[in-house]
């Protein structure tokens, strides 16, 4: 019996599966025993009993064949509870699982749990009044980041291999870059969110977080592909996994930019160094072409994506509205009070412009260059608890810095990847590539590269399971 869970990544674990070396019911047992002990606060058990029927009956051939996952509380698995991490919605129960929930089961998975959440996906760090403050494995004392960032703390914790994430302005990348995991923010569309969604300000895509490149390929080879309940979807496409690796002609002489200050962010310079250190590495190992002097200015769309991105927490919370004020998280709270009455014709119109003036900028700069190469997140996490400093300082994370660094591909809906790129204080930072749409599979070898070459550590060092 395994007294621990698997420490390695979730493809490896279904080899040991295969070969008989561990068993899934084991696995599942040894998962629920850690999140029980672990001060994380990552995973909520739903139905430990369920687990443990789908462990015994796992069929390991599968891709996922047994593997215990993690479900963001922010996706929907039927008869679990669809709160959005918020105590207003605290007796609201899902009536339908997302199409990707369903995938991944399907190809083996065993559901967990859920991971916990920022309230309604909307902040970088995931502390709520529902579910208290989860902890960065790391170092306790900082934040997984949000929205994903239960899921974060889960795998890089040690409890879990694998877990749902979203990302609608970051929320893969941050969280992956705060705990120093993989995360692929794919193109708009490339799972498809239904079977019952409101599409919002259509930035939203949904994948996974990982400890490796072949485990989020793995995910997407099963994830991906049209469903009609969610029509904006793309068509299915095949060979990630298998392909990983054999894309180095295609990568030989892309051009790309290398940008410090993408979406108008400022980095800790600590952290740009080790950024620009593993940019120039790989720029150099992929054969890269460097282009320096490219316009990467893009309009402000921030206020808009804020006053679009709340119209989904205003039509669930309704006429709970304003009664319900103190139940919400001071964020949550102020994204109520700041776009009560704003969203209107002059509103819509606005949004709609500025929308198109970044996707010219953005087709602009991508005529430029094929790829850019930035920063995941400002600096390292900041405190679990929030709130969201403004200063440098060894934490710096900056509210005016939030977000900007990975907005862009959110608005235009290009893919991007968060790698693990090395330490800071002996805490995680992140390169971020971003690249043309539905080039997913370049963006993959280079991250390939840098894990085969110079590889992360798969568990945080300090995780207290």
């Amino acid at each position: 019996m395994a007294d621990t869970p698997w420490q390695g990544d979730a493809c490896s674990l279904v080899e040991a599966f295969r070969r008989r070396a561990r068993s899934p019911a084991d696995e599942v047992d040894a998962v629920l025993a850690a999140v029980a002990a672990s001060e994380l606060n990552a995973v909520l058990p739903i139905d430990p009993d369920g687990a443990r029927d789908a462990a015994r009956a796992a069929d390991v051939t599968l891709p996922f064949g047994g593997v215990p996952i993690g479900i963001k509380e922010l996706d929907h698995v039927a008869g679990w509870p669809d709160t959005e991490a918020c105590v207003v919605l605290r007796d609201r129960v899902a009536t339908t699982t997302s199409t990707m929930v369903q995938r991944i089961v399907d190809a083996g998975a065993v559901p967990i749990g859920q991971t916990t959440a920022s309230e309604f996906g909307g902040v970088n760090l995931t502390r709520t009044l529902l579910h208290g403050v989860t902890r960065n494995p790391w170092d306790p004392a900082r934040t997984p980041g949000g929205s994903s960032g239960g899921t974060a703390a889960a795998v890089a914790g040690g409890l879990l291999t694998l877990g749902t994430a979203g990302d609608g302005g970051g929320s893969i990348r941050i969280p992956g870059g705060f705990t120093g995991l993989f995360g692929l923010k794919a193109t708009y569309g490339r799972i498809p969110r239904g079977p019952s969604i409101e599409y919002g300000n259509l930035t939203t895509v949904v994948g996974c977080l990982s400890r490796s490149v072949r485990d989020t390929a793995r995910w997407f080879d099963v994830a991906n592909g049209h469903d009609a309940n969610d029509p904006l979807s793309l068509p299915h496409v095949s060979g990630w996994e298998a392909a990983l690796g054999t894309h180095v002609a295609e990568l030989a002489d892309l051009r790309v930019a290398v940008v410090a200050d993408w979406g108008g962010a400022t980095v800790s310079p600590a952290m740009w160094t080790v950024l620009d250190d593993l940019a120039t590495w790989l720029i150099g190992r992929a054969g890269l072409r460097r282009v320096d002097g490219v316009d990467t200015s893009l309009p402000r769309m921030g206020a808009a994506w804020s006053i679009s991105g709340a119209i989904p927490i205003w039509s669930a919370i309704g006429d709970a509205w304003p009664g319900c004020a103190d139940d919400l998280t001071p964020e949550m709270r102020f994204a109520m009070e700041s776009t009560a009455g704003t969203y209107g014709l002059e509103a819509r119109i606005k949004i709609e412009r500025r929308r198109a003036e970044l996707n010219q900028r953005m087709a602009a700069i991508f005529d430029e260059v094929d790829l850019i190469i930035t920063a995941s997140n400002p600096d390292v996490a900041f405190a679990a608890d929030g709130p969201l400093p403004n200063t440098f300082g060894g934490v710096f994370a900056g509210a005016r810095n939030n977000g900007l660094l990975t907005f862009p591909a959110n608005l235009h809906g290009n893919p991007a990847v968060q790698i693990p790129a090395g330490t800071v204080d002996n805490l995680p930072v992140g390169l971020q590539i971003v690249s043309r749409h539905f080039t997913e599979p370049l963006l993959l070898d280079l991250a390939v590269l840098v894990e085969r070459e110079r590889p992360w550590p798969l568990v945080a060092p300090r995780s207290p399971l």
